[in-house]
């Protein structure tokens, strides 16, 4: 505890004086402001805070950390460009996801006016529940201009393993074949 002096004007009172004493020591907390507002080094026990505090619209316990921790760092550059395509972008990316989003002037023929198709594929590792895909939809509503409408569509990215199961059936079908004969 550091030793300060009073900053009470002589004429204070004995409670006063006492009151003083018994807060100095909150001023020998160490308040770590730097961490505190970094949503990549906060504890995540404290992240939901930082999201309210860089007003998420929602925020659900069973997101990824990662999921989480992208939400809080991407709310702000969100907020500031909702109503564009470029904000349903970065919300469906803080969700792991990658996008394709074609406006209703961009589609072959042209589609109905302010209308545009969103297909979101999630890679491997992310687990496509049915709540999830409804959260990023619904954040998706929340973001997307009043005036526009969408559909949505969920793919999945594959690995190398299933193609070469995919791959080897082919081979494996055509050697019956010719035992066969």
């Amino acid at each position: 505890m550091t030793t300060v002096k009073s900053l009470l004007p002589p004429n204070s009172t004995p409670f006063e004086r006492a009151l003083e004493r018994a807060t100095a020591p909150i001023s020998d907390i160490p308040v770590p402001l730097r961490t505190l507002h970094n949503p990549d080094t906060i504890a995540l026990s404290l992240l939901p805070w930082l999201a309210w505090h860089r007003s998420v619209d929602s925020w659900k316990s069973y997101w990824s950390e990662e999921v989480r921790r992208a939400r809080v760092r991407n709310a702000m550059k969100i907020h500031r460009q909702k109503g564009t395509a470029k904000a349903v972008k970065d919300v469906v990316a803080a969700f792991g996801g990658a996008i394709l989003l074609r406006e209703w002037w961009q589609m072959s023929p042209m589609g109905e006016p302010y209308t545009f198709e969103l297909v979101m594929t999630l890679s491997g590792g992310q687990g496509a529940t049915a709540a999830f895909v409804d959260d990023v939809i619904s954040e998706v509503n929340r973001t997307k201009s009043v005036r526009s409408h969408f559909t949505f569509t969920q793919g999945i990215a594959t690995g190398a393993a299933i193609a070469v199961a995919a791959c080897s059936r082919p081979v494996l079908y055509a050697r019956l074949n010719l035992t066969e004969v």
